[in-house]
């Protein structure tokens, strides 16, 4: 199939496809005038790779997790794959705490402002008090 199916069938865009090509995800043949000729295979390749980057893998890891998921994107035991997604994990767990910690310390900078701009109330009068306006 051309990339435009290939672009229909996975509602990848054609740009995106040459992309994953150039970051060595897909590896189309090429017809004699050129166009990319993609395998019936490729839709599912093009699935897990949308799959695994929306996870938060970037292409360089993507590229040497992919030969080892099968059509339902489960992970087979390939070397390096484990140690790659482990290191991954690691990383997306100190991004997550580091945002954590941003997030306390904007909340913190939030309420602290709204403290000082917050009206100052106006003492009212207690009950029996006369309060008169000079004049």
């Amino acid at each position: 199939m051309l990339i435009g199916e290939l672009a229909e069938r996975t509602g990848t865009s054609e740009r995106l496809l040459r992309h994953y090509e150039r970051a060595e995800l897909l590896r189309p043949a090429r017809l004699p005038n050129g166009y990319r000729e993609y395998a019936d295979s490729d839709t599912a390749a093009v699935l897990r790779i949308r799959a695994l980057l929306a996870a938060g893998l970037p292409t360089r890891v993507i590229r040497h997790v992919l030969p080892c998921t099968t059509d339902g994107a489960a992970v087979q035991p390939c070397p390096g794959v484990l140690d790659a997604l482990r290191a991954q994990l690691n990383d997306l767990d100190r991004r997550a705490a580091d945002l954590a910690a941003a997030r306390e310390v904007l909340k913190d900078t939030i309420a602290g402002a709204e403290a000082r701009t917050a009206p100052t109330p106006t003492p009212a009068s207690g009950p029996g008090e006369n309060v008169r306006a000079p004049g």
